[in-house]
């Protein structure tokens, strides 16, 4: 699967880890192969699927072979290892100077990837740049949101670690040279995305973050969002080598407040554990928000994926 002719653009590398998406990682990657940006490449990493993953990825690349303007296609499987071991591989086998990561159950918008490479090519100091999302249902039915007028959000490592700030891994695309000096992926750390962001930060690269729809984000049942008591262990992981850093207190307050959203309806006893957990100097009004809904809301029984 190859373009045409030879494009001056810098080359692309879209990742894209799959575990157990076969009933969605076919919308995936034909949305990520009908991409208009002239030099890109699409690198597909199975993490040990035991569904029909791979079946679907293969007759999805060979069904679309010779219709992309994808400049190569790669499909690599690997015993299953977890999402940061696939996105590793996958940037082994990669070739281009900005790498993409997307998930294997979300949509790629079209033009997403001439919109964030052109803005990367006026910003040589940006090592990260996301963008917005739109939710959609496992039906890839649009979901109700809030219109907020925004402009561009740029973050150092400071201002990232205090907001325990996350570029999305279906919204990011990074300069591989910045990746390269962050020191790729821990394989250890779950979460990804939250990872290279302060990684990429802390490497002395400004994270962007554009306005723009950059992916339609699928909420469905397997993701992590709805897991929030290991969402919250992980994030501890990823902000814990900053703990000498004036605000990682701050970091670890957004993860509570993070948690907190599910846990004042599911687990009463673990949202006052948290909230013990936060100094009053650091209280704001997110976070009395989630008080005032602890003490208010009526506990719901939690399914067991949100318990483990």
């Amino acid at each position: 699967m190859s373009a045409k002719h030879v494009s001056s653009e810098p080359l692309v590398s879209v990742l894209v880890p799959c575990y157990n998406y076969g009933g969605y990682v076919a919308e995936t990657l034909r949305s990520v192969l009908a991409q208009d940006y002239p030099n890109f490449e699409l690198i597909v990493i199975d993490d040990g699927s035991s569904d029909d993953s791979v079946e679907v990825i293969e007759a999805v690349l060979a069904n679309e072979k010779g219709q992309s303007l994808a400049r190569r296609v790669a499909f690599i499987k690997q015993d299953n290892a977890g999402v940061s071991a696939a996105l590793n591989t996958g940037l082994k086998h990669a070739l281009g100077d900005y790498v993409a990561t997307f998930d294997a159950d979300d949509i790629m918008p079209a033009g997403r990837l001439t919109l964030q490479l052109a803005y990367l090519q006026k910003h040589p100091e940006v090592g990260c740049l996301g963008g917005g999302a739109v939710r959609i249902d496992q039906h890839g039915t649009l979901l109700p949101r809030k219109e907020k007028k925004r402009a561009v959000r740029r973050y150092d490592f400071a201002e990232a670690l205090a907001a325990a700030l996350v570029v999305g891994g279906n919204i990011a695309v990074y300069r591989r040279d910045a990746m390269e000096k962050a020191g790729r992926y821990d394989p250890a750390i779950k979460i990804q995305d939250f990872q290279m962001t302060l990684k990429v930060a802390e490497a002395g690269y400004f994270v962007d973050v554009l306005p723009e729809v950059v992916t339609l984000y699928r909420k469905h049942d397997g993701s992590l969002s709805k897991n929030y008591k290991a969402e919250y262990r992980y994030g501890l992981e990823v902000i814990e080598p900053y703990r000498d850093h004036p605000q990682y207190e701050h970091a670890k307050v957004r993860l509570i407040t993070k948690a907190l959203r599910m846990a004042v309806v599911y687990d009463k006893a673990f949202a006052w554990s948290l909230i013990r957990q936060v100094p009053l100097r650091l209280w704001d009004r997110q976070l009395l928000k989630r008080l005032r809904h602890l003490l208010l809301k009526k506990s719901k029984t939690a399914t067991r994926e949100t318990l483990q």
